[in-house]
């Protein structure tokens, strides 16, 4: 079993986070991609401004000039997975107020106080089923209880089986995590740990 490490997001790991979304994130041929996990930070008429710009500069490389210009603003948070020196995996996870139109708008109107999202994850394939998404959500656990937070939530799609459109995480996932359902609704459920 490989050593994994989770470490969260700093500057001095942004070239490391550019690195996983050039060359790991997607490698399957995932319909999700290509993608830099910029959507959940950015305000609709950025998203807009961004795919106008798809055709003329391409779909990979305009992402990746947004996530850059993001991350250099400090607008991109979440934690990087590492084998040894590598990132080999994402999960963007963050205040849900740093989350414009990502969260769900049901779940929103049901907070308990200050609460941290889980919106987004990503791991190269030859990592998945290692319980990497588990030490994701158990670090943003950790961290979030020692800054403060009552709560942490995922938006886990409902579906039977798992499938490439699982990016916010299966519902088992955060059972298995301890988060308990609180809400449902279009197919998606608020899965909630109380700190």
């Amino acid at each position: 079993m490989k050593t994994i490490v989770i470490r969260p997001l700093t500057f001095d790991l942004h070239a490391d986070y550019l690195d996983f979304f050039d060359h790991r994130a997607f490698s399957d041929d995932n319909p999700n991609g290509p993608c830099y996990c910029t959507s959940p930070n950015q305000e609709e008429e950025q998203i807009k401004k961004m795919v106008s710009e798809f055709k003329s500069f391409g779909v990979k490389e305009t992402l990746r000039k947004y996530a850059a210009e993001m991350l250099d603003r400090n607008l991109i948070h979440g934690y990087l997975a590492y084998d040894e020196e590598q990132s080999i995996g994402w999960c963007n996870a963050a205040d849900i107020e740093d989350y414009v139109g990502f969260v769900p708008a049901f779940a929103r109107n049901i907070t308990c106080g200050k609460t941290m999202s889980i919106v987004c994850f990503e791991i190269a394939p030859e990592y998945r089923g290692m319980g990497i998404a588990t030490a994701f959500i158990n670090r943003i656990c950790m961290d979030a209880k020692s800054k403060g937070y009552a709560a942490v939530e995922g938006y886990a799609t409902l579906t039977e089986q798992r499938n490439d459109f699982d990016f916010q995480g299966p519902y088992h996932l955060y059972q298995k995590a301890g988060f308990i359902e609180v809400a449902r609704e279009n197919g998606q459920a608020v899965m909630r740990k109380i700190l």
